[in-house]
Parts: structure tokens; C-alpha cells; sequence
């Protein structure tokens, strides 16, 4: 996962049109969504990806060591999975009853049982596995390499590395369509990878100009949008051709966007302070329409498509969280908002 901003050597001819919307901060006339519960945690440490499996109504969230589970509608704690160095993300397989971890420590990933939560195996991975996607129609599970520039195809049923996909660039969040294609985003091409989820193979590789660093990924199927978090900008594009549509801008450093199908709003998390609610108007061009002032390093967060809230952590920090060396997290600091409604 990107951890703080970085300069780009390429310089691009920006082809997109860059909106600066007037927005409603929270608690403002309008102002739809707001913090309705915050949940702390105990300890230090930073946090990674957020995980809602909406079925067991279960939040995973990557703590450096170890991942916690909380369960979403009380925001009780109720398990810890120990002993996974450098946690980046968590995938659940409901249908097969286990889940994945990637342990960006360890060059593995840890196969756990959804309900004892206890790691059942390891499967070794390329170096620095990061993001982690479990795609049910072909039981399948993505897992993107940071270091070794590559995403491990394992199946899940077998729990065997079965292809390793060159990608020829840094790798960091993805999204897949109802044709599939597994989209990952290349932060140091600035662009996205599609990957035919079937034969494991890449299909093509996006360039979006205007785009930085790109991190976050977020799609709506049903409009063939894509939704791509760049330094300072959300870029979105067309899931069929890879055209940029549009370009909206956001704050900077934002590891985490998600879109709702549902309520058909995008949430962006930069890492600024400012949580961002995005929606398209009439004639389908999209813009911040709220904003929620969050503690300053929330970057990531996770969505619940079923209810329709937003699992966000936070913490203090003992310096700037964008800087390096990077700054501690004060202990017991840590808190989960909840934004919904």
C-alpha cells in the first residue's frame, strides 16, 4: 500500500476536466451522512485494509501483527488473529467458509476459518503480498505483490498457487467487473491492469494521464465506471475501454475508495482529515457533495453494501502520519468511526 506521497517523473497532458465543487461539511443544512458511532481499540500500531463481510456481519482490520475482528452492528470485539507479520488485507470466501490474509511480512498468506477464526495453512506468495481479492465465480483468489511487481493467482478450493502475473509495475488495490476482469491499479505506471480472471492473463494495461501514484479502486457495474484514487484527484473511467471520463479532485494520500451500489455514492478517504462523499448529478458528471472532518491519517476505510455504513480508523499520531520516518501511533488513540445516516 502507498504509505506517503511521491513525486512523479512523468509529466502528462491532462485530458479530463478537474471539478472544484462547493461542498457541505458535516452537520451542514444537507448534509446526509455523519459519524454515528466510534469505536476505540486498544493498543498502538498502524492499521491497513478494512474488510465488512456484510453475511457475518464481521469488520477485519490489518494491525500490522495481527488482524482484529469486530462485529458490525454491536462494535463489539470478537477475535484476534495473531502471528501475521506485516498484515496488509483480508479476503473471506463465505462459500468455501475460510478467508485469506496477506502477510506482507512473511511473503505468505494465511488460510483461517471463518468461524474459529484459527489460520488453518500458509501459502507462500511472491514478496510483499498486499491487496487481496477473493473472486467467487471462478474461486480464485488475487494477491498483489508489491515488491516483486506480480499478482499469485491461488485456488482457493485447493489452496495452490496456480499462476503468477507479471504486471511490470508496483500494484495496489483492485476491483472486478460481472465480465471477468480483475482491475488493478499500477502506481507507478499510473495506470490500471486488466486481468481475464479465467485464463489468468493480462489483458491490458490503462494508462489514466492526470493520474498520480494511483491507490484506491472502486467500480459500479451497472454504469461501467471505475473509480481510481490519484494523488489529489479521483479519476473516473470507462470499466469497458479505459477512458477517462472525468476527474474530480479529492485530498491527498487516499488508499481507500469504495462505492455503494446501493445508495450509488463513492467514498473517498484521504489521508488530509477530510472523509469525502462523491455522487453523480442528472447528467451523470460526479462531485463532492459532503465532507466529514476526520482525525488527519484516516486514509483507509470499509464499506457495508447491506447497510449502507462506512468503518473508518483513525488514530493520534506522534507526528505527521504522511511523513517519513514515520510517526508512532499514540497508544490507545485508535478508534473505528462509523459513518452512516
Amino acid at each position: 500500500m502507498r504509505r506517503f506521497l511521491r513525486a512523479s517523473a512523468l509529466i502528462f497532458s491532462v485530458a479530463a476536466v478537474t471539478l472544484t465543487p462547493s461542498v457541505l461539511r458535516a452537520g451542514d443544512d444537507g448534509g446526509k451522512f455523519k459519524i454515528v458511532k466510534k469505536i476505540p481499540f486498544e493498543g498502538g500500531g498502524r492499521w491497513d485494509y478494512v474488510t465488512v463481510d456484510s453475511e457475518s456481519h464481521r469488520v477485519y482490520i490489518a494491525r500490522a501483527t495481527h488482524v482484529s475482528v469486530l462485529d458490525s452492528e454491536s462494535g463489539a470485539v470478537v477475535g484476534d488473529i495473531p502471528d501475521t507479520p506485516g498484515v496488509h488485507g483480508v479476503a473471506v470466501a463465505p462459500d468455501l467458509g475460510i478467508g485469506f490474509i496477506s502477510e506482507g511480512g512473511a511473503a505468505k498468506v494465511a488460510v483461517f476459518d471463518l468461524k474459529t477464526l484459527k489460520v488453518e495453512s500458509q501459502i507462500a506468495t511472491g514478496e510483499n503480498p498486499d491487496s487481496i481479492l477473493y473472486h467467487p465465480a471462478t474461486h480464485q483468489v488475487f494477491v498483489q505483490n508489491g515488491k516483486s511487481k506480480s499478482t499469485s493467482v491461488i485456488d482457493a478450493k485447493t489452496k495452490q498457487v496456480v499462476a503468477t502475473i507479471p504486471l511490470e509495475s508496483k500494484p495496489e488495490f483492485f476491483a472486478y467487473d460481472e465480465k471477468g476482469n480483475v482491475f488493478i491499479n499500477l502506481e507507478d505506471k499510473h495506470a490500471i491492469a486488466v486481468i481475464d480472471a479465467s485464463s489468468k492473463t493480462l489483458k491490458s494495461t490503462w494508462v489514466m494521464e492526470g493520474c498520480e501514484g494511483p491507490s484506491g479502486l472502486a467500480i459500479d457495474n451497472k454504469t461501467h465506471t471505475l473509480f481510481s484514487s490519484c494523488d489529489g484527484k479521483l479519476m473516473v473511467v470507462d470499466s469497458n475501454s479505459g477512458k477517462v471520463r472525468q476527474s474530480v479532485a479529492i485530498g491527498d494520500d487516499c488508499d481507500g475508495v469504495t462505492f455503494d451500489p446501493g445508495t450509488r455514492y463513492v467514498f473517498a478517504s484521504p489521508s488530509t482529515g477530510k472523509f469525502q462523499i462523491i455522487h453523480a448529478d442528472k447528467a451523470g458528471k460526479y462531485s463532492v457533495v459532503q465532507e466529514i472532518d476526520t482525525p488527519v491519517g484516516s486514509k483507509t476505510h470499509g464499506l457495508d453494501p447491506v447497510t449502507h455504513k462506512v468503518y473508518l480508523p483513525s488514530a493520534k499520531f506522534t507526528g505527521d502520519p504522511s511523513k517519513r520516518p514515520r510517526p508512532s501511533v499514540v497508544e490507545g488513540s485508535i478508534q473505528v468511526l462509523v459513518i452512516g445516516e
